[in-house]
Formats: structure tokens, sequence, C-alpha cells
């Protein structure tokens, strides 16, 4: 996983509540073994719809997703959060996040920044009228800054989470950073026991 620090980029105004992780990606995507792949399949149904928001040219490339409250809610699957970092997502900004989805995302590298409900719809409103406009999120300060709009808003991100972003480090990461430890406990480990080969 590689570091996440400052973002900065085009954003994509999802104006819609509680989305849930089979709209993010439908369940017949799951049958993939691999995490990559999966950005085709991101909001696939509604995607059908020549009218929704990612099928339109003004979106093409955006790094930054504003949802509305309650996104990633329902099921645990990462394969949500693997179809945004594939399509080429860097952060989803709402105002709450399913706790499940939240912690995926910030293992697979993708902020979670969430803010009040009224910074929300600022920025929801601000993206909607202008998708040209630069959004930058940076990890280190836990702030949103849209130039062009004259919006700074903070956002929430714990402090685990953010570190783990901070340094890119997904779940094996943050087990290698205790190698030593690791390693003094496996050497004194009697030599009848099962030992892993390195």
């Amino acid at each position: 996983m590689e570091p996440v620090h400052i973002v900065t980029g085009r954003a994509v105004p999802l104006d819609r509540s509680d989305v849930d992780t089979d709209q993010i990606i439908p369940s017949d995507w799951l049958k993939r073994i691999e995490r990559t792949g999966f950005g085709v399949g991101l909001f696939a149904e509604w995607r059908d719809d020549r009218d929704f928001v990612l099928n339109r040219p003004e979106h093409a490339g955006a790094t930054i997703l504003v949802a509305g409250p309650n996104f990633g809610v329902g099921s645990s699957r990462e394969h949500a959060v693997w179809a945004l970092v594939d399509y080429g997502f860097a952060v989803v900004v709402s105002p709450r996040f399913g706790d499940i989805f939240k912690n995926n995302s910030t293992r697979s590298g993708l902020v979670p920044a969430e803010v009040s409900a009224a910074d929300g719809r600022r920025l929801l409103d601000a993206v909607t009228a202008d998708p040209s406009l630069d959004v930058t999120v940076d990890v280190e300060r836990k702030v949103i800054e849209v130039p062009g709009a004259g919006i700074t808003v903070p956002f929430s991100l714990d402090d685990a989470a953010r570190e783990r972003l901070l340094l890119g480090l997904d779940d094996i990461g943050v087990t290698l950073t205790h190698a030593a430890e690791i390693d003094r406990f496996e050497s004194s480990r009697p030599a009848w026991l099962p030992a892993i080969a390195v």
C-alpha cells in the first residue's frame, strides 16, 4: 500500500444517502478472487442509467467521491472498497460511514473523510455546481480545501487509521513493524513446536 498524505483532484458528487456495499459493488461481481478489476462493476446497476453521475464526461478522471450520509453501510464486503480504489478514487467524503467500510478503507489506502452534515452539504453543492473545482484532502492536517469555492472544512479520522495511511501500512505492513519482536519470540520457542520455515 502506498502512503497517502495529500490528495488533490476533481470530485464526483453522489447526492444519495444510505448507499450500501451491495449498491457500491453488486453481488454478481463477487466471484472474482483478485483485488483488481472491480472498478468496472462500481455502481454497476446505477450506471445502466445514462444520466448517472459517473457516466457524465465532466467527472471522468475524478479521484474524490463526495457522498451523502451513511455511505458504505450494509455487508462487510471488502470488494466495495476495492471497486472504488480500482475505479480511481483515493478519497470518499461523507457525513457518516458504515464502521466496517471505514475500517476496510484505511486498510486498502482509501481515505474515508468524515465531515459534519452541514460541511458535507456544502461540499456536495459546490462540486455539483462546478465539476472543475480542485479539491484537496490533507490527511496529515485532516482538512478538506476547495479554494475555488472558498471552502475549508475539517474531517475526522482516528489517529491509528491516519497513521496507517500516512505510512502506507496495510495489515501485513503493520505486522512487519514488529518483525524484530516476532523473531525474538520465535527464536525462544522450543524446537519441538511447529515453526515457520523462512
